[in-house]
């Protein structure tokens, strides 16, 4: 006769468990396992099976068992855990990448039936169309206010119609009207909401950043300190190159002021002086417009003049 193991048993077979899987994972997912079945959390098992394993069980006895570990070792990072598990939650131990670890556990969803009182996951929308239903199902799409018509001998839905929104309870009208229809609006599956790795505890849209995000995010971070240190005037690595030309400009417009000069300030004093270098700076760019410079100054568009008038003001040939 097989005798069953009693429930101070079971806490400490658990208690174990619980204690072997801290001592020998670092990364742990923390899921939600609302509405999921235990056939469905099975094929979960399955699917995660080689480097991760899925434990579920009460928070009150995963919190004292993982309280108790962390002064039995004397890690304290341990305690972080202990205010994720809120609600309805499973814990997932891995080795493998925690982003493919992830992945892998949001494709087993299964779709479910809109029950009443489920609060909705999601917009339920009904789309235009036969339905199937004979005219004397027409009570239940009038008590939802949808438009239809009939088509056939069967009721058809003229347009889409907002069913149920997110966020709202599902009553006992939409309920019957999902299941009539044969929609199975909503579903469900452990859904990642904290990850632990190491004693840090990060939310799991970070394993969704690419490398582009990284460089973007610290960049901008990087122009923060740099505003930061401008702000107050305190030097950074970042903010060093804008203080030098900012002192470069101010010590140039004390040069220009007054009769002090250097050497980066001499040029600029000499175009000052001479307005006219800056005319022969641009005398390439104007001959490639096709007009001719002269003589250094300024160069000014010429009207073209009549080929008769010129003959007739140089008044001799050109073999005279």
């Amino acid at each position: 006769m097989v005798v069953k193991p009693s429930k101070a048993d079971k806490k400490i077979a658990y208690d174990a468990k619980l204690c072997q899987l801290l001592d020998e994972y670092t990364q742990i997912l923390i899921a939600a396992a609302d509405n999921v079945g235990s056939n469905q959390l099975q094929n979960i098992r399955k699917g995660l099976r080689g480097d991760s394993v899925v434990l579920m069980g009460k928070n009150t006895m995963m919190k004292r068992s993982i309280r108790m570990h962390a002064e039995k070792t004397g890690n304290t990072a341990f305690l972080n855990l202990i205010p994720l598990l809120q609600g309805n939650v499973g814990l997932i131990f891995t080795k493998g990448d925690l982003k493919e670890v992830s992945e892998e556990v949001a494709k087993y969803k299964v779709g479910a039936p809109a029950r009443v009182g489920l609060v909705a996951p999601i917009d339920v929308v009904v789309p235009p169309g036969n339905t199937g239903l004979d005219p004397s199902q027409t009570s239940f799409f009038q008590v939802l206010n949808i438009p239809t018509k009939i088509n056939k001998g069967t009721v058809e839905i003229i347009t889409p119609v907002e069913l149920i929104k997110k966020g709202d309870k599902v009553g006992s009208s939409e309920a019957a009207l999902l299941a009539k229809l044969g929609i199975r609006p909503f579903s469900y599956g452990l859904i990642v909401l904290s990850v632990y790795d190491n004693g840090s505890v990060f939310s799991p849209e970070v394993l969704n950043l690419t490398e582009d995000d990284l460089v973007e995010k610290f960049a901008a971070g990087v122009s923060m300190v740099t505003a930061l240190s401008l702000a107050i005037s305190y030097p950074t690595l970042a903010a060093a190159p804008h203080m030098f030309i900012n002192a470069y400009k101010n010590v140039l417009a004390l040069a220009i002021a007054t009769e002090y000069s250097f050497p980066q300030a001499d040029k600029v004093k000499e175009y000052l002086a001479d307005p006219s270098k800056f005319a022969v700076s641009a005398a390439p760019v104007a001959a490639d417009t096709g007009a001719a410079p002269a003589g250094g100054a300024a160069v000014e568009e010429k009207k073209p003049e009549p080929e008769e008038e010129s003959d007739d003001d140089m008044g001799f040939s050109l073999f005279d």
